[in-house]
């Protein structure tokens, strides 16, 4: 294509977007984001790619194919629509950007399912922050000064990374035509924000048996700082190839990054499609008299494992957590709960991790041996391209304001276990290794399950002896519990026979031999959440149905159990509540610690004297 028709093509596009943002004789939607943008200060202008599909189809479709392209003339259109409503603020900006939001359908990716087909797209990539660069000054255009001919030159720098289609030569000018020397004057050089970040699948989509994928992501000007490691975010930007690094020797293979335009910040709760209704409904059924809540949820939660019910209990408040606390002084009182299951081989501790993970809002699961005290915390690695020092964040540091399911506890070793010392107390990770001092946040409940150290429970030793930890960390677990695989007739019947009428029910709809689903979760295909959900029918089914078959004598039809779906829900909604003590409460909790302390000094004194004494002597 010649220049001249080039140019002329993007002036119509120029046009085209114009005419969406003046859109004065229609909503006045643009026209009052611009203003607010010039109000704040600021180069951004967030556009929905639904309002310029509903206006434009055509541009839409352009947009998301050809992004480069369409972005130059739409940022073009954007600051000549600035100049006609404030020419001085226009002059004083180089440049204005345009950031995207809306449903991008096929073009909503993750980094597993960016393929090459996407290059030079306009995407949508879902992920967790693992690693953030320094945020360094970039070179838009240098002025130099010539001391021979006393003239001033300035040159402009793009970039791969740059929208232009032809990147300019990155060498700096050192000497003029004749041959003069330059002098950089770099106060009046003009510089931008530069911030690479690496976007890593999330940890509950990664199928098993794969490395979790990545994708680089290039940030400039004001995008930068706008994500921490840890944070999941949706993340807007044009895909793009550039050459492979110096000194790779597989000709034809190149290195892709996405340059961001919009970053959001997500939570996993964005999946919940919490509405109003059920806001109600919850609300609704908590008032209910007739109805223990508590006893209602802790029978809901694993209804596929038998019995256990203060166990049940114990993982329903850690689901609901306590009440953080900062004092005025500075001081942090966690409101997270830690539970240790620790108890012979088959009794199902496993299982009710699993279901914690399929319940809780972020969790993650973990095991003793398959985890070391970095991959828990935090590392410090070294960035191979520009050798800065880098934060790594660990799995604790990914769950913060989550769970954290440690299975094998006991096959941990000790110097991987005195690593989650401090995150269980303090809710945090401090790192000081290699000129690197940094605390990150890691508020993150623990639920670990444990054998003894014989393998099975030793009932003619004392539960210290069994279990076989350290008294530091166990302070640190708030609940403890030993389950033992007792032999009785009566209880083996009612577990073995609930076990095989949970084995022999299908689903009518399923296929024999079909795999059983572990519970899929639909992904949402769009930067903002719809408010309407599409599946009315799982949204009116709070109780799972009754089906003789599959409950048998452990439940009536009276005896109803709440859905998982409404169980995340009603606990997400629970979690936003804050409770408050009464005087009463305070009291009553005072006097049962007293109490309890009290109980502990009796029982040691009287194993005191037993043991200076004799038994008989008593």
């Amino acid at each position: 294509m010649e220049d001249g028709e080039f140019d002329q093509r993007l002036r119509d596009l120029q046009r085209e977007y114009l005419e969406f943002l003046d859109d004065e004789e229609d909503q006045g939607i643009y026209m009052e984001k611009v203003k607010q943008m010039i109000a704040d200060k600021s180069q951004r202008l967030i556009v929905s790619v639904n309002d310029l599909r509903r206006k434009s189809p055509e541009r839409a479709k352009n947009l998301l194919e050809n992004a480069f392209e369409e972005q130059i003339a739409f940022q073009k259109a954007l600051k000549d629509y600035v100049s006609s409503i404030d020419p001085t603020y226009a002059k004083e900006q180089e440049e204005f950007f345009v950031a995207f939001s809306g449903s991008f359908g096929n073009k909503h990716v993750t980094p597993r399912s960016l393929t090459s087909r996407y290059l030079g797209n306009l995407i949508c990539v879902e992920g967790i922050v693992t690693r953030v660069s320094l945020v360094r000054p970039k070179v838009v255009r240098s002025v130099h000064y010539c001391p021979a001919t006393k003239k001033v030159m300035e040159r402009k720098y793009t970039d791969l990374t740059s929208f232009e289609a032809f990147p300019t030569s990155a060498i700096y000018p050192t000497k003029d035509d004749e041959g003069n020397p330059l002098e950089t004057e770099y106060g009046l050089s003009r510089y931008k924000d530069h911030q690479t970040l690496t976007v890593q699948e999330m940890p509950e989509r990664a199928p098993a048996g794969q490395l979790p994928r990545s994708v680089d992501v290039v940030c400039d000007d004001d995008l930068v700082d706008k994500c921490k490691p840890g944070d999941r975010v949706q993340i807007v930007g044009n895909y793009r190839c550039l050459p492979s690094k110096q000194g790779s020797f597989t000709a034809g293979t190149f290195r892709t990054v996405l340059i961001a335009n919009n970053i959001t910040q997500i939570n996993k709760d964005m999946n919940l499609n919490i509405t109003l209704e059920e806001v109600k409904l919850c609300k609704r059924l908590a008032r209910r008299t007739t109805v223990d809540m508590f006893e209602l949820l802790a029978k809901s939660l694993a209804p596929s494992i038998h019995g256990h019910d203060y166990i049940k209990k114990a993982i329903l408040c850690l689901l609901l957590g306590g009440m953080e606390k900062i004092l005025p002084n500075g001081t942090r009182l966690r409101g997270d709960i830690n539970i240790l299951l620790i108890g012979d081989p088959s009794v199902a501790k496993s299982q009710l991790l699993r279901y914690v993970l399929q319940t809780a809002p972020r969790a993650i699961t973990t095991t003793g041996r398959g985890s070391s005290g970095v991959g828990l915390t935090a590392a410090v690695t070294t960035d191979p391209e520009t050798g800065d020092r880098r934060l790594e964040a660990g799995a604790m540091v990914l769950a913060d304001r989550g769970v954290v399911c440690i299975d094998e506890f006991d096959k941990m070793s000790d110097i991987d276990r005195t690593a989650i010392h401090e995150v269980m107390e303090q809710g945090r990770v401090t790192i000081a290794k290699a000129g690197v001092h940094a605390t990150l946040n890691a508020r993150c409940s623990v639920l670990a399950a444990a054998n003894p150290v014989y393998g099975r429970y030793d009932q003619y030793k004392t539960p210290m002896e069994n279990i076989g930890l350290q008294d530091s960390l166990l302070s640190r677990f708030d609940l403890l519990f030993v389950m033992l695989d007792i032999a009785d007739a009566d209880h083996d019947n009612m577990i073995s026979e609930h076990v095989l009428r949970m084995h022999r029910y299908r689903n009518p709809k399923e296929q024999d031999g079909e795999v059983l689903p572990m519970g899929s979760s639909v992904e949402m295909l769009s930067t903002e959440n719809p408010d309407n959900d599409e599946n009315e029918e799982a949204r009116d089914t709070i109780y799972e149905k009754y089906d003789p078959l599959l409950h048998g004598n452990t439940r009536s039809k009276k005896d109803q159990i709440l859905t998982t779906k409404f169980m995340r829900k009603y606990i997400h909604i629970a979690r936003l509540m804050k409770p408050k003590l009464t005087q009463e409460a305070s009291d009553a909790i005072a006097d049962e610690y007293a109490r309890l302390r009290n109980q502990d000094m009796m029982d040691s004194d009287v194993a005191r004297v037993n043991k200076l004494f004799g038994t008989n002597s008593l």
